[in-house]
């Protein structure tokens, strides 16, 4: 019995390793639930010192917390927008280990229903985040990106393409893995004649973007810290697929979107 065990999970070994060739892990796939937590880690990773990130948990009646827990909060955060995005949005992936990570709402999608917020874990905020946590990341931050996002398409807005989340382990940066991911999803709203909208709070990453078509309209700031912290909007209208010329080059070190 124990031999016939070994040699089932060899076989699930081997059926694996076939499945994961490097020419595969170098296309973009798209994931589920069961592969949150590996897409998760590497968003968690990809922003452990961004300022937004930061926001939520270097609150004032977080300064007695250590880094470990802090980063605990920050990956909690990660872990359960990625999962609330794999019920009712989209998540892609590249690279051998997760090395970067999309996250989308397609035209139609909407993550704002109880269903989501409970079988994501985003409910579990309500207790982990501080008093002053909470009040960023409920009352303040997604009021204002839902708002700001409906003030900018208009009636477009329901139609759209929302990269809400880019992010790529420092290790795996300049692998083009950002491009792809990007491209995955604007050819084909390029094909449905759709645009795409994100947020970025790196004025360094516009320049970024711009290279696959997106266009900086206008900027927001969340206000509740000591400093305000500026997000930049970007809308990329659809491209005609035959008279198009797509952005190449580098891929920025800190690809960032929300």
């Amino acid at each position: 019995m124990a031999q016939n065990n070994n040699s089932n999970n060899s076989t699930i070994v081997l059926e694996k390793q076939r499945s994961l060739t490097p020419s595969s892990t170098e296309e973009v796939r798209t994931i589920g639930i069961s592969e949150c937590e590996q897409a998760a880690q590497c968003l968690a990773e990809a922003f452990a010192v961004d300022e937004v990130s930061r926001y939520f948990v270097d609150t004032p009646d977080m300064a007695h917390e250590s880094e470990a827990a802090k980063y605990k909060l920050h990956h909690n955060i990660m872990r359960y927008l990625t999962a609330a995005h794999c019920f009712k949005g989209t998540v892609t992936t590249i690279g051998p280990d997760y090395d970067a990570v999309a996250l989308w709402i397609q035209p139609g999608g909407d993550m704002d229903d109880w269903l989501t917020f409970f079988r994501s874990g985003l409910w579990r905020l309500y207790y982990q985040l501080s008093k002053e946590g909470r009040a960023r990341f409920f009352t303040e931050f997604f009021p204002l990106l839902h708002d700001t996002k409906h003030s900018v398409m208009g009636a477009r807005d329901p139609d759209s393409y929302y990269l809400v989340y880019l992010g790529s382990k420092p290790g795996a940066r300049g692998k083009g893995y950002a491009r792809k991911l990007i491209e995955h999803m604007t050819d084909k709203a390029d094909l449905e004649n759709r645009a795409t909208y994100l947020e970025s709070s790196a004025h360094g990453n516009l320049t970024y973007y711009e290279k696959y078509g997106f266009t900086h309209v206008s900027d927001i700031q969340i206000e509740r810290g000591i400093e305000p912290i500026k997000l930049h909007i970007m809308i990329r209208e659809p491209v005609n697929q035959a008279g198009s010329s797509k952005g190449k080059g580098g891929e920025n070190v800190g690809v960032r979107s929300l």
